[in-house]
């Protein structure tokens, strides 16, 4: 297992799911621009699933990575997501077409994608960690691994069915670390006791922690430090066993923040945790929905509600209370249909859902806050 540290010379990933988008689609330019400065900071890791951002991030990186650059001067990781396969024989196929949409002969690693109780019984049927497996042996994977979305007694089952997992990606950061909903403080330390390094996802929950609330944003300037996702990056860098911290940068405003704070890394000091507690407090005070806008909600809905936006405007009703969250719930996200009130309640969105929300009733408070006109 200490071979697989030599991949992690340095603990910054660029997470490919949140890229810059223009008229629907990847910004070529921008996106080249960030994966560049990436580069030449000296970072390497970039991680993508064929289901981020509905199959454009794997071109994408073919385009502005994979092309441009020889294959050794990056890591690549990819993911086997449940959606793509109904059975063992379509999993080969599905991987030969990621190996195509992203430009490679292999993947340096290749993930079993939001592992839970449900979907570990579903890939173990269709035998996809055998498939897996096999791929490694075939030289088409070279490092095997699993990202995760459950209790930790679950991915302790999971380690221990399955030991030749090498790595695990995990939902980690300052407001998830003792959250009972999420597990993270838990299931990081069964990865310690398993001795699996942890790749962290969401470090900055799906942008949450990056703008603060103007109530709690004054907690971290006192500190007179750097951004707040700053800290965020560095409370996940900052602990025993984490071997990569993903970014799901969207601009090179972004990119250049991250870069200033992990090219020079430094863990966060006890004023500073002490900080972040605080915001955590205040934070729970707000009662927001922890979504993380991964939107694997969205693509069965058949209302085409875009649920993680109509979370958003909500979280953003109860944090900021103005105007803006009105004018993007009713002008930007469902201008076109997909209100809230439009649910039918089919559940599917729920049995998607990697954070175990309950969508359907989160649903019902949404229509309530922007839809009261319509009610009356």
């Amino acid at each position: 297992m200490d071979a697989i540290w030599k991949e992690f010379p340095k603990k910054f990933g660029f997470g490919c799911m949140r890229l810059p988008m223009k008229d629907g689609q990847v910004d070529y330019e921008e996106t080249c621009a960030m994966v560049d400065a990436f580069l030449a900071a000296g970072f390497r890791y970039f991680d993508t699933a064929h289901g981020y951002l509905e199959g454009k991030s794997e071109t994408a990186l073919r385009a502005c990575l994979t092309s441009r650059y020889p294959r050794d001067r990056y890591t690549l990781t990819n993911k086997l997501t449940n959606f793509f396969f109904k059975k063992e024989e379509d999993i080969r196929p599905f991987f030969a077409s990621q190996l195509e949409a992203c430009g490679v002969d292999y993947f340096d690693f290749y993930l079993m994608h939001a592992q839970s109780e449900e979907h570990f019984a579903y890939f173990k049927g269709c035998r996809a960690y055998e498939t897996a497996l096999a791929l490694k042996e075939e030289g088409k994977i070279r490092h095997f691994g699993i990202s995760f979305h459950d209790r930790a007694a679950v991915l302790e089952q999971i380690l221990q069915e399955y030991p030749q997992i090498e790595v695990v990606q995990l939902q980690f950061n300052y407001l998830d670390y003792d959250d009972p909903a999420v597990e993270s403080r838990k299931c990081y330390e069964v990865c310690q006791k398993y001795g699996k390094p942890v790749i962290v996802m969401e470090p900055v929950k799906g942008g949450n922690l990056a703008k603060l609330p103007p109530d709690i944003q004054p907690i971290l300037d006192q500190l007179q430090g750097g951004s707040p996702a700053s800290y965020a990056l560095r409370f996940a860098a900052g602990f025993d066993g984490i071997a990569m911290v993903l970014s799901g940068m969207s601009t090179m405003e972004q990119m250049e923040d991250n870069l200033q704070t992990m090219k020079d890394f430094h863990p966060l000091r006890q004023e500073e945790l002490a900080a972040l507690s605080e915001v955590c407090r205040r934070f729970r005070e707000k009662h927001m929905i922890p979504c993380t806008a991964c939107r694997y909600c969205v693509d069965g809905c058949p209302q085409h509600i875009s649920i993680p936006d109509l979370f958003a405007c909500l979280n953003t009703k109860r944090t900021f209370g103005d105007w803006n969250a009105d004018y993007y719930y009713h002008n930007v996200h469902t201008v076109r249909g997909g209100k809230a009130s439009a649910c039918i309640r089919c559940g599917k969105c729920e049995h998607a859902c990697p954070q175990h929300l309950p969508i359907r009733e989160l649903l019902t408070e949404v229509a309530k806050e922007f839809e009261k006109e319509t009610k009356e």
